[in-house]
């Protein structure tokens, strides 16, 4: 059962602290790296075989495979799509960042291009569940900012068909090349590259251990986006809020991953009561209670707090991944939030509104990140190159600061790099 604190109970450390997997990955996951690395599709193929059961002739998605999966997938689900294509389209479209240059007096100029990555790797998880809304929020972006190509890696089943969800998402998405890669071996083989995969320039999306492990070991070799950790949600209600709604959307998070998080921080000791007597007898009925009750039962805290603004202070305490303000003046405290994902205001914005349709990228900081981190979204798959151009006389008046700057740091040929222009215009 999901326990109640008073607040002040719980140290800082108790507070944020966040369920790390019980073994060690590195180890395993700087193998794989290697062996991908070294022997290309061959390593890929036999990992493939050795975790996911499947003999492969081919990494590559088929354009056949893809048609089939759009005619297997019912019509309703891909209007759902689409429409999700769309809403998480104008939101993103709005994050469009243009180059910019100014010209300051005497000439010089100064400036940043801003341009899309070459290529994008996605990575989309299929193990406990599929998620064709990961690769909507992960393509979709990536097709805004302008890339060239876009490719992505999921894992396939043993009969070697890839989730036909996830493929008419990839389709509707603009998805370029889909390879049946899961695990830390397609990081391997987006990072380095092999005979089929392309190297990528940065690699986004969620995953479990081991793939977040492997974006940590190659993060140097290729860009990425965040170390994912287990979902996680927070919800921050007053003595209106309603249970059932509630306890349903925390148990929406517990039933990711038994190491999700879910936390109540509310000002009424009564409401706490409810919705943790709701939690037990929702999780009764839920399908992956054996993945939800472990979350609930070691991760699931309610904290009753002596007001909202300090039910705010904790939830900011915590960054939590997901966010909600669970009350009827939900903008009243919009300028509380300074760490969080994505905040989620009022009473009918549950969580998964954010997951599948609301428009908001559900790829988000995880752990504790959100004090420094952001969604995914366009800026992630730009780059930027700034440039400098000044004119004779505007670098002649700065050139002795120059010196004197290089000077103090020891180094002379920066110096001398400045000053020699000095030198040759006076020689003629």
């Amino acid at each position: 059962m999901i326990r109640i604190y008073q607040d002040g109970e719980l140290r800082d450390s108790e507070l944020l602290k966040r369920n790390a997997p019980k073994f060690d990955v590195a180890g395993v996951v700087a193998e794989i790296l290697a062996d991908v690395e070294q022997h290309g599709d061959a390593a890929v193929l036999k990992y493939t075989e050795k975790f996911d059961h499947a003999k492969l002739d081919s990494l590559l998605v088929s354009e056949a495979e893809i048609d089939e999966a759009m005619a297997e997938t019912e019509p309703e689900f891909l209007e759902t799509l689409r429409l999700a294509e769309r809403n998480i389209r104008e939101y993103h479209e709005k994050q469009r960042s243009q180059s910019w240059s100014f010209t300051r007096p005497g000439g010089a100029v100064l400036g940043m291009k801003l341009l899309p990555i070459e290529r994008a790797g996605l990575y989309v998880p299929a193990g406990t569940a599929p998620y064709p809304s990961t690769v909507m929020m992960d393509a979709v972006p990536a097709k805004i900012a302008g890339c060239s190509e876009i490719i992505m890696c999921t894992p396939c089943r043993p009969d070697g068909k890839v989730n036909a969800a996830i493929l008419a998402a990839a389709k509707i998405a603009g998805v370029d090349r889909i390879y049946k890669i899961g695990g830390a071996q397609a990081i391997a083989a987006m990072a380095f590259g092999t005979e089929t995969v392309p190297r990528v320039d940065k690699i986004v999306g969620p995953g479990n251990a081991f793939v977040a492990e492997a974006k940590r070991q190659v993060y140097g070799k290729v860009a990425i986006d965040t170390i994912a950790g287990p979902s996680e949600v927070l919800v921050v209600a007053d003595k209106t809020g309603n249970p059932r709604h509630i306890a349903a959307d925390m148990l929406a998070q517990a039933e990711h991953d038994v190491l999700s998080c879910c936390v109540l921080v509310t000002d009424s000791a009564a409401l706490a009561e409810a919705v943790q007597a709701e939690i037990e007898v929702q999780l009764s009925e839920l399908e992956r209670v054996s993945i939800a009750r472990p979350s609930i039962d070691d991760n699931g805290k309610i904290i009753v707090a002596a007001n909202l603004r300090r039910a705010m202070e904790i939830a900011n305490a915590v960054a939590p991944e997901h966010l909600e303000i669970f009350v009827d003046n939900p903008f009243d405290y919009l300028d509380d939030v300074k760490n969080a994902g994505s905040v989620f205001l009022g009473k009918n914005c549950p969580e998964p509104l954010g997951d599948y349709l609301g428009g908001t990228n559900h790829t988000l900081p995880t752990t504790g990140t959100a004090r420094f981190g952001s969604p995914l979204g366009v800026d992630d798959f730009m780059k930027k190159i700034q440039y400098t151009y000044y004119p004779a006389e505007a670098f002649k008046k700065l050139a002795p600061e120059i010196a004197r700057f290089a000077y103090k740091e020891g180094l002379t040929g920066h110096a001398k790099s400045a000053l020699i222009r000095l030198e040759e215009e006076a020689e003629t």
